[in-house]
Parts: C-alpha cells; sequence; structure tokens
C-alpha cells in the first residue's frame, strides 16, 4: 500500500469515525455535551471543539505547502484559533456543520496528494511561534494520529455517558484481498 493510499483510507476513517461520533453525540442533551466530565478539554463539546482546532490548525499549515492544493483555498476564510481550548463552536448544531464541512475537504486534501508532496519540507510555526521545518508526510501522518487519539478521548466521555458509539476499529474499513 502507498503512502497516497493510506491516508485516503484516513481520511475516509475521519469522516466515518465523526459520523459515528456526532450522531452518538447528537442523542445527549446540550446541558450533557458541556457538562465538564474532568477530561483534558473538559467535557464532550470541548473535545469536540479541540479536534475542529487541530484540524484549522493544521490544515492552515498544509495550505502554505510550497504545492498548492485547490481543496485548501477554504481554509484561507477560516480564522486561526486563538488557543488549542477555544471553544469555536458552542451550540453543537454548529459544530455540527463546521465538522461536516472539514471532513469533506480533509476527503479532497488525501486525493490530491502526491509522493512529490509527501516528501517534501514544510515549513511552520507552531501556537508558541516556534519555527519548524519537517517533512510533510509525516505531519500528515500526525494530523490523522492527533484526530484519533482525541476521538477515543470522547469514545470514552460518551460512554461514561451511557452512549456507546459501537466498533471504532479502522480495521472495519480496511478493504478484502485475495490471497496471494
Amino acid at each position: 500500500m502507498s503512502q497516497l493510499s493510506h491516508f485516503e483510507l484516513l481520511a475516509k476513517y475521519n469522516l466515518w469515525m465523526n459520523k459515528k461520533i456526532y450522531e452518538a453525540a447528537a442523542t445527549l442533551p446540550e446541558s450533557a455535551l458541556s457538562m465538564d466530565r474532568g477530561a483534558f478539554f473538559g467535557s464532550i463539546i470541548s473535545t469536540l471543539n479541540h479536534i475542529l482546532v487541530g484540524d484549522t490548525i493544521w490544515l492552515k499549515r498544509f495550505a502554505k505547502h510550497p504545492t498548492p492544493l485547490a481543496s485548501l483555498n477554504y481554509m484561507k476564510c477560516i480564522e486561526y484559533p486563538k488557543a488549542l481550548d477555544q471553544v469555536i463552536y458552542s451550540h453543537f448544531d454548529d459544530l455540527v456543520q463546521a465538522r461536516n464541512k472539514m471532513d469533506s475537504l480533509i476527503e479532497e486534501f488525501a486525493s490530491e496528494l502526491t509522493h512529490e508532496m509527501l516528501n517534501a519540507t514544510l515549513a511552520y510555526q507552531n501556537t508558541t511561534g516556534a519555527h519548524f521545518n519537517k517533512n510533510f508526510g509525516y505531519l500528515v501522518q500526525h494530523f490523522f494520529n492527533h484526530q484519533t487519539h482525541h476521538r477515543g478521548q470522547v469514545s470514552a466521555l460518551l460512554h461514561q455517558a451511557g452512549v456507546n458509539i459501537g466498533d471504532t476499529d479502522l480495521l472495519l474499513l480496511i478493504p478484502e484481498q485475495s490471497p496471494t
């Protein structure tokens, strides 16, 4: 499997998991979504916002890649988050709309990647202003890993609230192959 098809699979997994998580979260009242549950970002809605904040930050950085991607033009219209714990959308319905738009963009982004792009170096600043020059392919891997990490936290918070989101394994999206 190529790195390109791997990232396309992770984009598909991102969409699938977010759909499951948001459908599960929608069964709870807003008060339960915003209740501090002692997690790193406090509540379910704050953790979901953090995932969107992280996606926004990374995609804005990716939009500065030396080889421009049409899918990331949209990121020019999006404001850079002020903090990693910023609650951009306090109302769940607004967050759902933003998440759906972001997930579509992520799938388009993954489909536009090339081997040359992934092997390039991306210069960027982190949220504290430190400068870095890192392999773009590894940064894309981090981007998807970050989502998975925090979705796991949301899954646990939903479970604690009595909501089961079902199976979450990437394995379920890996296509079957004929034995060789």
